[in-house]
């Protein structure tokens, strides 16, 4: 058999022309020859094999990064990283359902007719075994917990603690917990300017922000950049924010796997924060917190360096306080090297008693 038209393998294998061309250009499934004269791409039927594997671990969902390495290996060694693969999704997809059950939970309002709750919280911030300054902020009271990463550099410090300085304020207003979102949204549009102020004709401070401000049993997350916040309901960890970072757009797009993810040299590159471009861009949401809740807030010298199961297993460590587990997080970063400022808040919801 000779050499086939793009048409005719892609009908043969599965996959589109247009997944095709993507796989050439990205070195995946190069064709066997190009017609000098039309351009068209010419396969070998011998690559059929290869492509059908491409289109079933497309599949299943399988990021085209991985699927490079995959198809690529011998078939004990492929099984073994598919079976990998696949254990890992279905440890997303109980992620991914935790959060739903919470959604529908805030949307639907169950456990909303607790208004009085009380926080117990604990903070610290530590510059880390590298660093000879700190550029974290964290704050915690009753209504307002909040972290804050600036960017290394002249007025790193002072972005950091501009932002959560520019929140307190909303720890005396007292409004309809339908109003937060809005008075956070206001909130960091002035941060955000506070932060472009202190800009030098050489450098733009640059800071990142996370933070929770309560009314009674609801809270108001306001999250910009690669700071995090947690929750632990119920004995299972949910992280409540997404990275806004251009090694976690890659991995959305499927164009990058979480291993390497981890050892990319652009991982801390952010593509979302307070100073960068026109205006802020900040994700809000609104939830209902239970008694029994602990949350975690913490800048990236934490949670880049601690397994999130260690960080689960601190939080999660029965009697333990907000104090205890603060303490515990701080020993993991510094026993993963603390490369960086670590700063986190644990604050417990309870009943006022």
């Amino acid at each position: 058999m000779g050499l086939l038209t793009i048409g005719a393998f892609a009908r043969a294998c599965g996959l589109t022309a247009k997944a095709l061309r993507l796989y050439d250009e990205m070195g995946l499934l190069p064709p066997a020859a190009v017609d000098p004269e039309s351009g068209y791409r010419l396969y070998e039927p011998a690559q059929l094999d290869r492509a059908r594997l491409i289109a079933r671990l497309r599949g299943i969902g399988m990021p085209l990064a991985e699927i490079r390495d995959v198809s690529r290996m011998e078939p004990a060694a492929a099984a073994e990283a598919i079976g990998a693969y696949w254990r890992q999704v279905t440890a997303d997809a109980a992620v991914r359902g935790r959060l739903a059950s919470l959604l529908v939970d805030d949307l639907s309002g169950r456990g909303s007719t607790m208004t009085n709750l009380t926080i117990r919280h604990a903070v610290r911030c530590d510059a880390g075994t590298v660093r000879d300054t700190n550029e974290d902020a964290v704050y915690a009271s009753d209504r307002l917990l909040a972290v804050a990463d600036g960017m290394r550099g002249p007025g790193g410090a002072a972005a950091s603690t501009a932002a959560i300085d520019a929140l307190r304020p909303l720890e005396l207003a007292q409004a309809p917990a339908t109003d937060l979102l809005a008075m956070l949204a206001d909130a960091v549009a002035r941060a955000d300017s506070v932060v472009r102020e202190g800009a030098t004709a050489e450098h733009q401070p640059v800071t990142t922000l996370t933070a929770i401000l309560r009314a009674g049993s609801r809270l108001a997350l306001v999250h910009v950049g690669d700071t995090r916040a947690y929750l632990l309901r119920g004995g299972d960890l949910v992280q409540l924010t997404q990275d806004h970072t251009y090694v976690q757009s890659l991995i959305d797009r499927g164009t990058l796997s979480h291993a390497q993810a981890a050892v990319h040299p652009q991982r801390p590159l952010l593509v979302r924060a307070l100073g960068t471009g026109d205006h802020v861009e900040a994700d809000l949401a609104l939830r209902t917190g239970l008694a029994g809740d602990r949350y975690l807030l913490c800048s990236d010298g934490l949670s880049a360096y601690v397994d999130r199961a260690d960080i689960e297993a601190a939080l999660a460590e029965p009697g333990g306080a907000p104090e205890q587990a603060v303490q515990r997080l701080i020993e993991l970063a510094y026993a993963a090297g603390a490369p960086d400022n670590v700063a986190c808040v644990v604050a417990d919801l309870g009943p006022v008693s």
